[in-house]
């Protein structure tokens, strides 16, 4: 009797998605952060940035480090820098990994379900979110740039009193 069709036009094919998908996120995970931490210590100074302002860096990567890459994930900027940004930081890699993994995991979801539900819909909602979502994105940038640059100083010292000396490992 033959086996039921399972709508992969090769058995194995399922299994060689998910295996290749698992590999693809481990893979680019740890790469793009390992290879990131050796060049702001060496060409930082060409762009203004410091030993200061890496440990500041690492400071907020410790404490926000998580959030950065998951919700990073959503924004298409932010998902090609956040890998660059954790390994510069030096995010421990697992805890990269996680965050990284699960970001994609939830945004593949919901953009799937997304398209899933609305359907043929979608061009609805594209046209008025659009503009209003890049107005939005654009507006919480320049707030952040204001709030870290009215906040630098006292973070920077934060920064000093839980990472004490030198940066170098």
């Amino acid at each position: 009797m033959p086996a039921p069709p399972t709508g992969c036009p090769f058995p194995w094919s399922f299994s060689q998605q998910k295996v290749s998908r698992s590999w693809a996120i481990i893979s680019g995970s740890g790469w793009d952060a390992r290879a990131a931490t050796g060049g702001s210590r060496r060409y930082g100074q060409y762009i203004r940035l410091e030993e200061r302002r890496l440990k500041l860096g690492q400071y907020l990567f410790l404490k926000h480090g998580g959030k950065v890459v998951f919700f990073g994930r959503f924004v298409a900027v932010l998902r090609a820098w956040a890998a660059f940004l954790a390994g510069t930081n030096r995010m421990r890699w697992p805890r990269f990994l996680l965050f990284n993994a699960t970001g994609g995991i939830v945004w593949a979801t919901l953009y799937g379900l997304g398209g899933y539900f609305l359907g043929d819909n979608i061009h609805r909602l594209t046209g008025p979110i659009g503009p209003i979502t890049l107005m939005l994105a654009v507006l919480l940038m320049l707030a952040g740039i204001v709030i870290m640059r009215s906040h630098e100083q006292r973070l920077a010292d934060e920064a000093e009193r839980a990472l004490p000396g030198s940066l170098d490992p």
